[in-house]
């Protein structure tokens, strides 16, 4: 036996010379692979300045020095690149994406949460949004909400205060303007938590909108969480 059976660590034989090198190629393995961050897992190619340590996890289609090499991770060390097979069902952090996920065996896939055999996944997602307020009475987040989603809720802040003569603003969804919460905070700080009451399918694209209390919006900036889970389908 050579490497250990899960993460490949290559072992020192008996005899052998310079262990140090193996010894060394094993530690870098585990330096990289325990608590795993993976830079991106959608870059098709090597990026041209990594840094000592950088993990990705290569996509479909890999080319030049990942060339061959689909579904591993890529590890940087020492000026060149180590390639690592994950198993089914490990989790790492996407550093590009804000985003826990699992490997299905064959991708990546952020915010799942469970996983059948054939890839069927229960995922949860937070999207954020920072919307620069339009003048007038209303002020829409076009298509915030993303299609076929079960939205849990809305969390958000006022990152940018509106000024005017308003006195507060509702957060809601076309047909109905207050759904995720009505006589919110204009200043700087402000926050919004609107649950969904039950959890709230969008088949399409939604626009969020936000409706002002008092007088018409005329500035400010709010950023909006989105919390929502997706079902993926299994494979064929």
């Amino acid at each position: 036996m050579s490497d250990t059976a899960k993460l490949t660590l290559p072992l020192v034989q008996a005899a052998q010379a310079q262990k140090h090198v193996t010894v060394n190629e094993s530690l870098v393995r585990l330096d990289g692979m325990v608590q795993l961050t993976l830079v991106s897992v959608d870059n098709s190619a090597p990026p041209g300045l990594p840094s000592d340590g950088d993990c990705y996890g290569i996509p479909t289609g890999a080319t030049n020095e990942w060339s061959g090499q689909d579904g591993n991770i890529a590890l940087f060390s020492n000026g060149g690149w180590i390639f690592i097979a994950p198993n089914t069902g490990w989790r790492a952090w996407i550093q590009d994406q804000s985003a826990s996920a699992m490997f299905s065996g064959i991708e990546w896939v952020p915010g799942a949460v469970t996983m059948s055999d054939n890839g069927a996944a229960l995922v949860q997602k937070t999207l954020e949004v920072d919307h620069i307020l339009s003048a007038g009475p209303t002020s829409s987040a076009i298509g915030a909400l993303p299609a076929s989603a079960v939205v849990y809720g809305i969390t958000g802040r006022v990152t940018s205060a509106m000024s005017g003569p308003l006195t507060g603003w509702r957060l809601g969804v076309p047909g109905t303007d207050n759904s995720y919460g009505s006589g919110l905070g204009v200043s700087a700080g402000s926050w919004v938590r609107g649950l969904t009451s039950s959890p709230q399918t969008y088949y399409t694209a939604t626009d969020l909108i936000l409706t002002a209390e008092g007088a018409d919006f005329v500035d400010g900036q709010v950023r909006l969480a989105i919390h929502y889970a997706e079902l993926l389908l299994p494979r064929i």
